[in-house]
């Protein structure tokens, strides 16, 4: 689907329903970028389209990289909280990428930073093939960025009940188990920096924050963003349930929902007047739906595509 502005329409009721909780299994691998067998490091992926209409890539532009996202206008925005499926790959190479984050853009004096929380299947950063939370950041969209706590970014919470890095159990099985990790990622109104809130718990826990310099300006854009990145001349990996997001169901296809939207003063609310952006780089590989609405899972979309694709 092309890029298009949609007025989200007005959320009248939302009831409660039981949901499957993401367990967290205790080994964690902070994870630094490795070579793979074709001495190659594979670069992360920058999906920003907002200020120029190219990819940045890597500087030897070895890496391809195709997402599929809802992102806000550039605009005085806060933070996103979502509820991300968790989807494994235990087939993806050791040269791919894929995963799901929250992303926040952020613009000062025309170059963009970058601070994200999500999770990911990243075998050449870990050395397997296991479903991992992470965080990155970098100071502008041309940069390499740091992954988890390998550099002056991300501070994790003392005692966090995750930390970057570390492996998220149970996943998805298609057709049979929903799984999910619910995220929040927002700046603090007292301190300015980004605060990163993990919700499907009993109460909400505080995994640590990225530090306001990190995200200079006023100006931002954020972003739910299904990704993969592979190396030029291969495959892609899958991205989410490994299936095109056709039937919108929850055991199939990966999505976003429970969406929210906070404030200057650190109170999350429905989109229901935000204008969301559809982003989607290659749809005959992958793709995403309509941002609406449902009873029982709030705002939501679902997004993905199988493995193979080509460019």
């Amino acid at each position: 689907m092309g890029c298009c502005y949609v007025v989200i329409s007005i959320f009248l009721c939302l009831s409660l329903a039981p949901w499957y909780l993401t367990f967290v299994d205790s080994t964690y691998v902070g994870g630094k970028p490795q070579k793979n067998g074709k001495n190659t490091t594979i670069s992360r992926y920058i999906p920003l389209f907002f200020a120029q209409r190219n990819k940045f890539a890597d500087d030897m532009n070895t890496t391809i990289s195709h997402y599929a996202m809802w992102h806000t206008e550039l605009g005085k925005v806060y933070g996103l909280r979502a509820e991300m499926s968790i989807w494994g790959s235990p087939n993806q190479e050791y040269s791919q990428d894929s995963g799901a984050a929250i992303q926040i853009y952020c613009s000062d004096g025309g170059k963009y930073s970058l601070i994200e929380a999500g999770y990911h299947v990243s075998p050449s950063l870990y050395h397997n093939r296991d479903v991992r939370f992470f965080t990155y950041s970098t100071k502008d969209t041309k940069s390499a960025g740091c992954y988890n706590l390998e550099c002056a970014g991300f501070v994790p919470a003392s005692g966090a009940a995750l930390r970057p890095g570390q492996a998220v159990a149970p996943q998805s099985t298609y057709g049979e188990a929903d799984r999910y990790i619910r995220l929040s990622l927002n700046k603090d109104p007292n301190s300015g920096d980004w605060k990163l809130y993990r919700h499907d718990l009993e109460a909400p826990s505080f995994l640590g924050h990225f530090p306001s310099q990190l995200c200079p300006g006023t100006l931002r854009i954020q972003a739910l963003t299904g990704f993969v990145n592979y190396l030029r001349n291969t495959h892609g990996p899958p991205m989410g349930s490994d299936h095109f997001p056709d039937d919108e169901d929850d055991k199939k296809c990966a999505y976003f929902k429970h969406i929210k939207i906070y404030d200057a003063k650190g109170h999350a609310w429905d989109p229901i007047t935000t204008h969301m952006i559809s982003l989607v780089d290659k749809a005959d590989c992958y793709n995403e739906t309509d941002f609406t609405v449902e009873i029982n899972k709030g705002y939501i979309f679902y997004y993905g595509g199988p493995s193979g694709c080509n460019g």
